[in-house]
């Protein structure tokens, strides 16, 4: 079993592992895990190497799909994990309909219910609001989960895909249950949230959630500039995103890696475990091989003087 830390999801008591899992490939048309063995492989893999964060969402996989499964994998090991989900985007009416206000205390109750049902369970630790509605003012957003923290149903909140100000405001309108957390995309390759969101999660206490660390498998090394994807891998049906990427910083990356004798994927999550205000790095994957390998490359922790200089990159 590889060594895993935990640490506190913001300035909350609820402790995460460094390295979640990212369950949004469960229940996906095609997938390995799109079904029950597949997907309770991961799972095991993952509980064995020391993760507690299991992250989903209502509409991972297909709507309603991976909620289900994992519910269905986890049976009698759902109080040994941090079990967090999502809502808010657009569930194609399986929750009843919506009319765009997905923030509302009308659709969050019918959001929470039927998420707790396909979870199999009476709690969800985490509960995120997925985006923005554009709606509902986040004042009532607040106000209804904080209902469902009181209720028990529900025992932390989070937001995902908020902008810096809007993080701020949700934590100045907060009369009662405040976001403890923010899931963003995030990675060596992709750091426009360090302008403005990471400043204002570290003002309030929010802890910060990547999603996308290794950004498409590109921070894995299994991609080379010149040599087109091999057949099966991620990008492979993704051309556009592998000619697309930021190759030069790549290599940087690659080089900064060699040079102090750990892979890319060390250095990919690693590396951004240790930036300011991440709680821990949410990391999809679709057999236990890519569990261990995370769950290995988050124990790199570099020392100070590393950090700068991969933030220098």
């Amino acid at each position: 079993m590889t060594d895993m830390t935990y640490r506190p999801l913001g300035n909350s008591g609820l402790i995460v592992s460094v390295v979640g899992l990212g369950c949004n490939n469960f229940g996906r048309p095609g997938s390995v895990t799109e079904g029950v063995d597949g997907t309770r492989a991961v799972v095991d893999a993952a509980i064995d190497a020391g993760i507690t964060l299991f992250d989903t969402a209502d509409i991972y996989g297909t709507p309603g799909r991976s909620e289900s499964l994992l519910g269905e994998v986890l049976g009698e090991r759902r109080d040994q994990i941090v079990l967090a989900t999502k809502f808010g985007m657009d569930m194609q009416g399986l929750n009843g309909p919506d009319w765009g206000a997905r923030g509302s205390r009308r659709y969050v109750r019918l959001a929470v219910e039927a998420s707790l049902r396909r979870l199999g369970t009476d709690w969800i630790d985490l509960y995120q609001y997925h985006e923005p509605d554009g709606v509902t003012p986040i004042q009532e957003t607040l106000a209804a989960l904080d209902e469902l923290v009181v209720e028990g149903k529900v025992r932390y909140i989070g937001s995902s895909n908020f902008s810096g100000w809007q993080v701020a405001q949700a934590d100045y309108e907060a009369t009662g249950a405040r976001f403890i957390s923010a899931q963003n995309e995030y990675s060596l390759l992709n750091r426009a949230i360090e302008t403005e969101l990471v400043p204002a999660c570290e003002e309030f206490g929010v802890g910060i959630l990547p999603y996308f660390p290794l950004k498409s498998g590109l921070l894995t090394g299994k991609y080379a500039r010149d040599e087109a994807p091999a057949a099966g891998t991620r990008l492979a049906n993704r051309p556009h995103v592998h000619a697309g990427a930021d190759w030069d910083l790549i290599d940087r990356i690659a080089t900064f890696a060699a040079e102090r004798g750990v892979g890319m994927l060390d250095v990919a999550i690693g590396g951004l475990a240790a930036q300011p205000a991440v709680a821990s790095v949410i990391a999809g994957a679709t057999s236990a091989a890519q569990v261990v390998a995370n769950v290995a490359a988050g124990t790199w922790a570099p020392a100070p003087e590393e950090l700068a200089a991969l933030n220098a990159l």
